[in-house]
């Protein structure tokens, strides 16, 4: 079990990470990210959604035919979409509104249908539902990651806008990192989406390289020899 949760942990968050290893999802990835807290919504939505959908789909792997897997899973998953989506439109209206079309579109996220089919179909609920949370933090740490990145070089700021997730308290959170900065309308647009999320993938792949190529081998120094 203890191998299992360190190996799941790896792979949602990093090694086989949703949007940087396996590319799914970019639809909204790249539409929603242009600011940290569209992205932190979304992100939280679609975690939310594999963690139920890969619960359910393991508990039900059994009593599902091979036949109708596909559009069976495809229910389960579009039925808490649906909840999800029903939830913040009552307690994160304004968040919604911003986010629109992409909240029910997470129903088509092949990385959902990917983790129930590949993962929450074989194994039993818990890891299921591990996988599903690390799966979550993986795609929404990208997603955070881009907001970040975009948010930054187009306002200048961290946190615009805090208010649609946190209420009123929220507008404290907003940073201005850099005071009277014009910004970069590029970064703002979908262009600025697809660069973004090109350099992350660059310093991922970047730092898998590091990683990979071997250590020097420190030879001992004998007796009589300086250090």
């Amino acid at each position: 079990m203890t191998e299992a949760v360190v190996r799941l942990t790896r792979e949602g968050l990093w090694t086989n990470n949703p949007g940087l290893v396996q590319l799914l999802g970019l639809c909204p990835l790249l539409a929603v990210s242009n600011s940290v807290i569209n992205a932190l919504g979304l992100g939280l939505a679609t975690l939310l959604v594999l963690v139920l959908s890969n619960t359910t789909v393991s508990l039900i792997r059994h009593g599902v035919r091979r036949e109708i897997r596909i559009p069976v899973f495809v229910l389960v998953i579009a039925s808490f979409v649906t909840v999800v989506e029903l939830s913040m439109n009552a307690w994160f209206h304004e968040l919604y509104l911003v986010l629109g079309i992409f909240i029910p579109l997470i129903v088509t996220n092949c990385a959902i249908l990917g983790r129930a089919e590949a993962y929450a179909s074989r194994n039993p609920p818990g890891l299921a539902a591990f996988d599903g949370l690390m799966m979550g933090l993986g795609f929404a740490g990208v997603l955070l990651a881009l907001g970040a990145f975009r948010e930054l070089l187009a306002q200048g700021t961290l946190l615009n806008q805090a208010e649609l997730m946190f209420g009123p308290a929220g507008e404290a959170l907003q940073l201005t990192v850099l005071p009277g900065y014009d910004g970069f309308l590029l970064a703002a647009l979908p262009p600025g989406a697809f660069i973004g999320l090109g350099l992350l993938l660059a310093l991922k792949n970047l730092l898998d390289q590091r990683r990979a190529q071997p250590r020097p081998i420190l030879k001992a120094a004998r007796p009589g020899q300086p250090g």
